[in-house]
């Protein structure tokens, strides 16, 4: 869950060919959706873009003016909270805006609301859309009860749901659903552990394993990455599972649990956490103690100006990177073909994520996360202007941003 960013076209071309060639995580064989409401073939030549299309000018969203100016109704976004990740709206507001007036829409066309952390609040929010004519709700709901809920209201209205970066387990039989690939993201956060471990030589590992809220899925994915990967070093013994307590996405809360984990059990030496604000928690704990850098390794997600920060200053391993501009423009691309009721194409939505909860295969547009360490920080973040060079490399991180590459 967490903040994302901006690449160059280059990368963001070869991000797309592997999305369509990866059956990624829980996502599997190409599978077209159905979007919602009535399915017709299309009366005009819309040129469909592609996940390769999507970079970092939004000029892709141009194709699609013809398809906005078919479809009927607003589009209703509601995105949860700014506590669990700063990401919502540092990017996600800002780059749904962008590629919604990209493919011509008005403001009166569309609508972003943040619930501020409240399922109550998204409740409300979702019914105010839908009495002012909504036809399409984006969804990134808090949990899966309170987003299934509100699914079940629209459906009941004739109003077509996408579920937005997180899955709604037991939503709408008839959504999409816009994601990067949880499990890659824990897969990739487990490996990062890994490598880190052996890079800053910690002898005989202790691990702490931190998840996130088990009432978001994406969570239960993460998990499901990370502890795949570790698996093996502590089933052979070269690492020892310390402690997984219970998860949260509250950092305060993350910071007390990590503080009492490690007083209960002083020969914790490194920490799987699975977002950069929670890292952020842990480290914050590490410092006041006077844990010297590279000793503790911690990991993190969403390439958050803190967690780059903390990478470079040596107490963050790496962050998995989620260009959310190529999300954002997916999932508005997706909501203009379901509120012009047409399919969205295969070139868009290029798999499926099973929902245990339905036990269903939901339609899904994949797309796949990167590792950023110290050795790609400068061609990744950086270049895609996710994060500012100036907000990063302040005075005292100045030897370590030149050291990375980043000048």
């Amino acid at each position: 869950m967490h903040v994302s960013r901006k690449r160059s076209a280059a990368v963001a071309v070869a991000m797309g060919v592997a999305l369509v060639a990866s059956a990624c995580g829980s996502s599997s064989k190409s599978s077209s959706n159905s979007g919602g409401g009535t399915t017709t073939s299309s009366p005009s030549a819309t040129v469909a873009p592609t996940l390769s299309s999507f970079t970092v000018d939004f000029s892709a969203m141009n194709q699609l003016k013809s398809l906005a100016s078919q479809g009927k109704g607003l589009i209703g976004v509601l995105l949860p909270d700014t506590t669990s990740s700063a990401r919502y709206e540092t990017f996600d507001r800002p780059y749904l805006q962008k590629a919604f007036e990209a493919a011509g829409l008005s403001s009166s066309e569309f609508k972003i609301d943040n619930a501020q952390g409240s399922a109550s609040t998204m409740q409300t929010q979702a019914e105010a859309d839908i009495t002012n004519g909504a036809s399409v709700l984006l969804i990134d709901a808090l949990d899966s009860g309170s987003g299934a809920a509100i699914e079940a209201s629209a459906k009941a209205k004739g109003v077509a749901v996408i579920d937005y970066d997180r899955l709604v387990k037991g939503g709408s039989p008839d959504r999409t659903y816009v994601s990067f690939d949880s499990v890659k993201v824990g897969q990739l956060i487990g490996q990062g552990e890994i490598d880190c471990i052996a890079a800053w030589n910690v002898n005989k590992p202790q691990l702490i394993v931190m998840d996130g809220d088990p009432t978001d899925n994406n969570a239960t994915l993460f998990a499901q990455g990370y502890n795949g990967v570790l698996k093996p070093k502590f089933d052979g013994g070269a690492y020892v599972k310390v402690a997984e307590p219970p998860g949260t996405w509250t950092p305060a809360v993350a910071a007390t649990t990590f503080e009492q984990q490690l007083t209960a059990h002083p020969n914790i030496n490194a920490a799987v956490t699975p977002n950069d604000d929670n890292a952020n928690a842990v480290i914050a704990v590490l410092q006041r103690q006077k844990t010297p850098a590279k000793t503790f390794p911690t990991t993190g997600q969403d390439a958050s100006l803190p967690g780059l920060q903390n990478i470079l200053k040596g107490y963050q391993c790496g962050t998995v990177y989620k260009p959310v501009y190529v999300e954002a423009q997916s999932a508005v691309s997706i909501a203009l073909y379901v509120r012009a009721g047409q399919k969205p194409p295969a070139s868009l939505v290029n798999g499926t994520t099973r929902d245990t909860t339905s036990n269903t295969d939901v339609p899904t547009s994949v797309l796949t996360p990167l590792w950023v360490t110290t050795d790609n920080m400068a061609s990744t973040v950086v270049k895609d202007a996710a994060v500012s060079k100036t907000n990063l490399c302040v005075a005292a991180l100045a030897a370590a941003c030149s050291a990375a590459g980043i000048k």
